[in-house]
């Protein structure tokens, strides 16, 4: 075993402590980070806005600061982004996260000294931790590679603005800069097939110890990869240790990458955003990630099925519920406070408090009430994948509101195969039932007549990409969206179609 490796498991080990320490006292340890975030944020422009003097309790928090989205927050986020300091935060932060917003062009997530290094950290500890866990350490020498956006960074009065990723490439520690892949010019590269071509040139005759970025653009670089060398991943990367990923559910992927690599993977699923990270797998063997409560971040829930409701209760980690889905709100040393970050959760333990990521509030689909996330949709496509030979590389649902012929309204599943199933009707008959056994809304409008069974769509190969690419989301951390309340993907996707 190298020194490096002997070094990592003992820092593992230190890290493996540390951590523990806050595990047991998660109640605790979250009132910590909310009367630190109070007390520091009291004389900025947000805190005397909100009287953060006088907030003693968390129903005085609850009372006092309103639930916001970014365009509630964004006339604060105009003022730091105009030079202002002392707005959400002491201070100015040190970036901002520039990220596409939905209904008003770009967003800027700021993000400041404190929470960088939350951040930083917190994608180490999750390495550690698998380090600590399963005591196999010799993949620290070999080579790491993270498909991320351009590390280039623009700057707006006096603050550097850039994708996340690319912000985070700048904290590679030293000790790890001689094993990172792509070069820095390669990363710069913008164009993301160009970008992937480039990066196959540059690591396939190296070591490649862990991999990390969203699954469907480690499937393209898997792809062209093979396509280069004619090797799977595991016989090109004999030393290929570690699949880091998030972003997306890995269920639909895994059998498609285990076909690429040859073998099954070592993996941690990471719950990372521009707004914080929140959430890293701490448990090879068991369901959910460690929700990080030490991290400068002040965590409330609202049950999803109530968010929209007037009087929708707002419950701190202290109330939450096992297998409940709720939207996911924030207060951080960012100068986010009471931020929805749009995510659903679902708790999976409580000893300690871990979740799976179920959704996004604003991507489900009930245009007629059945209230389906994303959650269940994955699901159900992870079983008709396990029980039939088809092989999945991308899709999105969608409904049909007035479909032809008089027919009854349903889903349709647009879906691109790497290969088509071999009984077809089979596999829409698992999608279907398994939706039906994970949503009760959809059971009942499926057995009342109100909907017709889910259709699917076959999409060609390469037309997802296609899409993301017209749409200027190819590569990156950009995720195709999962779920609509309206037909703007599928109408575009339908022009694809397998005659």
């Amino acid at each position: 075993m190298s020194i490096k490796a002997i070094a990592a498991k003992i820092f593992a080990k230190y890290i493996a402590k540390k951590t523990e320490k806050w595990v047991n006292s998660p109640l605790k340890t979250q009132q910590n980070v909310f009367k630190e975030l109070l007390s520091q944020a009291a004389h900025t422009e947000f805190g005397k806005d909100h009287d953060f003097r006088n907030i003693t309790s968390y129903a005085d928090f609850a009372e006092k600061v309103p639930i916001r989205d970014y365009e509630e927050l964004k006339p604060y986020v105009n003022k730091v982004v105009a030079g202002k300091a002392d707005v959400l935060w002491p201070g100015k932060p040190i970036y901002f996260a520039k990220t596409s917003g939905t209904t008003s062009g770009a967003k800027y997530i700021p993000i400041t000294k404190g929470s960088i290094k939350n951040q930083v950290e917190a994608s180490r500890n999750a390495i550690l931790n698998y380090i600590h866990e399963t005591g196999r350490a010799d993949f620290v020498t070999g080579k790491m590679i993270f498909l991320q956006g351009s590390p280039e960074l623009e700057e707006k009065n006096g603050i550097k603005l850039g994708r996340l990723s690319g912000i985070s490439a700048h904290y590679v520690p030293n000790y790890l800069q001689k094993n990172r892949l792509p070069s820095w010019e390669t990363n710069c590269i913008e164009d993301w097939e160009t970008k992937v071509d480039t990066i196959v040139e540059e690591t396939k005759d190296q070591d490649m110890t862990v991999i990390a970025g969203i699954p469907s653009w480690v499937q393209m670089y898997f792809e062209r990869l093979k396509e280069k060398t004619n090797r799977n991943i595991g016989g090109l990367f004999q030393n290929f240790e570690l699949f880091i990923y998030g972003g997306v559910n890995y269920e639909p992927y895994r059998k498609k990458f285990e076909e690429l690599i040859g073998r099954k993977m070592g993996s941690i699923e990471l719950f990372p955003a521009s707004e914080g990270f929140f959430a890293y797998q701490d448990n090879q063997k068991e369901k959910g990630m460690l929700l990080l409560l030490d991290s400068g971040i002040f965590y409330e829930f609202v049950k999803a099925d109530e968010f929209f409701d007037e009087n929708r209760k707002r419950i701190t980690l202290e109330h939450v519920e096992l297998n409940v889905d709720y939207v996911m709100i924030i207060s951080t040393n960012a100068g986010l406070w009471a931020y929805n970050l749009g995510d659903t959760v679902r708790f999976v333990s409580k000893e300690p408090f871990k979740i799976i990521v179920s959704g996004r509030i604003k991507h489900f689909i009930s245009a007629f009430g059945e209230h389906v996330i994303a959650k269940e949709v994955e699901e159900a496509m992870s079983k008709a994948i396990r029980e039939t030979d088809a092989r999945v590389n991308e899709f999105t649902v969608a409904p049909q509101i007035t479909p032809e012929k008089e027919e009854l309204p349903y889903h349709e599943w647009l879906i691109e195969f790497e290969r088509l199933p071999s009984n077809m009707e089979k596999f829409i008959a698992v999608l279907d039932n398994s939706l039906q056994e994970q949503n009760s809304y959809y059971y009942d409008l499926i057995s009342g007549k109100i909907l017709q069974s889910l259709k699917v769509t076959p999409i060609e190969i390469g037309g997802f990409r296609a899409y993301m690419k017209a749409i200027g989301k190819l590569g990156g951390q950009n995720k195709v969206q999962r779920l609509s309340n309206d037909r703007k993907v599928a109408d575009v996707l339908s022009r694809q179609t397998i005659d």
